[in-house]
């Protein structure tokens, strides 16, 4: 399966376009949003568990990194509950579960082998607007929130890496789409070399990150 594997276009998915899409689990559903394989993948997605649904127990041989936007994520290693960013490095195991349901934005298998530091980070939903702060950096990966008041724009440079943006919260129009309206968990990717610009509508908080490309499987 191949879902926007080329990382030198550019893409984006707008919430009110989601289509979700059954796992092999009851009650797990996904809208992929970049995809490279079948169930092991190398894959970006929005992922939402129903009350009191479960995925078997499983590794991550090249790492999972997720956000969790609403609810509560569970596994045996405690409750992450809205706003918990976590990395689970190549190699942990767990058995994720949800009591009373969540959505959450996954990456799988888009570490670099040598980045081993497990991270448990809160995004501040309270924290000032024109503030950014750091949840992750490892040689070019760099991964931040932001919240910027309503009526501002925006310009992230261009960068070597690919750069994704997911809105966590209120709405803008961005360069590529000045018609449309991008809500809550609307996710774009620019490709490597190309700057971001968004024009926020109402106050915004923004994930966005660089993502090197460690393999070569992505394509």
């Amino acid at each position: 399966m191949k879902i926007h594997p080329d990382l030198n276009q550019t893409v984006h998915l707008s919430a009110d376009r989601f289509e979700w899409v059954a796992s092999p689990l009851p009650g797990v559903e996904r809208v992929m949003l970049d995809r490279v394989g079948e169930e092991v993948a190398v894959a970006t997605s929005i992922v939402r568990y129903a009350p009191g649904s479960y995925f078997d127990p499983h590794s991550h041989a090249l790492g999972e990194e997720f956000l969790v936007h609403e609810g509560v994520f569970s596994d045996e290693h405690g409750d992450f509950p809205a706003g918990t960013y976590v990395r689970n490095p190549p190699g942990t195991r767990h058995k994720p579960h949800s009591e009373d349901g969540c959505v959450i934005f996954v990456k799988l298998r888009q570490f670099s082998e040598q980045d081993t530091q497990p991270v448990v980070r809160t995004i501040d939903p309270t924290m000032p607007v024109n503030e950014r702060r750091t949840l992750h950096r490892f040689q070019q990966e760099h991964v931040e929130c932001l919240r910027v008041p309503a009526g501002t724009r925006v310009a992230f440079d261009a960068h070597v890496c690919v750069r994704e943006l997911l809105l966590l919260s209120g709405s803008c129009t961005w360069q590529q789409e000045k018609t449309r309206t991008l809500g809550p968990l609307s996710w774009i990717r620019m490709r490597p070399g190309e700057p971001l610009r968004i024009n926020t509508l109402d106050e915004c908080l923004i994930f966005t990150k660089t993502r090197p490309r460690y393999r070569d499987d992505f394509s």
